[in-house]
């Protein structure tokens, strides 16, 4: 594996006297495509939500680029290049999707998110147009920008995660974590949500750890490495052809879903 981007180390998450994460541990290397798969309640976004920082892990130890990450907050977190997105999309429905890309991080902008937009073309703010330009290539990697000035109320449900993950990548993060990013899309577009992550990963070298329910389309869908959790653990690590080919992990998730498609 590549450098090291993220090192889960022994994370273990307990909720009174429910353990929902159990020594958990595995890498993410550097400009590597990597699926966290398993079904509901096995811990998966409890995973994310300690590696993010917006739980405290009971005990255990992350890293980001070799820092050890464990007590910071998720601004700060953040702020060393980390950006996360959830299953369920919380875009400003009143306003276009560049305007959307446009805002920033709570509490960098004044009054209201539109007085902000408004500056963008009254200022001579040389950031600010920077970012208006960051948020228009983040639109051509996703190869949406006819939907730029679309109203965000007027999106589907698989083009509002889209726009989720452009926002994402406002910032040129080292590394996005996505919470199930093609739930309750339709297959095409599912697909293209994939290859598009596909080809950010090949072209820029971000790092990008993904959670997927559908492990037999995450299978097929040109991740590098799965991580497979069960019951709070890691039941095994390795390439979509190893796990599609482990026992256990065909007798516990995937049934026939595992086997490969017959040659067409």
């Amino acid at each position: 594996m590549s450098k090291s981007v993220l090192k889960v180390n022994s994370l273990r998450k307990e909720f009174g006297g429910l353990v929902a994460v159990k020594d958990v541990s595995f890498e993410v290397g550097e400009g590597e495509f990597v699926g966290l798969i398993g079904p509901n309640g096995c811990g998966k976004s409890t995973t994310f939500n300690c590696i993010s920082g917006l739980l405290q892990q009971t005990s255990g130890k992350i890293e980001m680029f070799g820092e050890d990450i464990s007590n910071l907050r998720p601004d700060q977190i953040q702020n060393k290049g980390m950006t996360r997105t959830f299953q369920h999309t919380n875009l400003w429905r009143e306003m276009t999707v560049i305007e959307n890309l446009m805002v920033p991080p709570r509490n960098q902008f004044g009054s209201s998110p539109f007085e902000f937009i408004k500056s963008l073309f009254t200022t001579k703010n040389e950031s600010e147009k920077e970012r208006l330009l960051m948020a228009y290539e983040a639109l051509d990697q996703l190869e949406v920008p006819h939907m730029a000035h679309n109203l965000a109320s007027e999106l589907s449900g698989g083009q509002s995660k889209l726009v989720d993950i452009g926002r994402s990548m406002m910032g040129s993060p080292k590394l996005l974590l996505l919470d199930e990013p093609v739930a309750g899309v339709a297959g095409p577009l599912a697909m293209k949500i994939f290859n598009n992550l596909r080809r950010i990963v090949d072209e820029t070298g971000i790092s990008i750890l993904i959670i997927e329910h559908n492990m037999d389309f995450i299978l097929r869908q040109g991740v590098d490495r799965i991580v497979v959790m069960n019951e709070g653990e890691v039941l095994m690590q390795g390439t979509p052809d190893e796990v599609r080919a482990n026992k256990d992990v065909i007798e516990a998730y995937l049934g026939t879903a595992a086997t490969p498609p017959e040659s067409e």
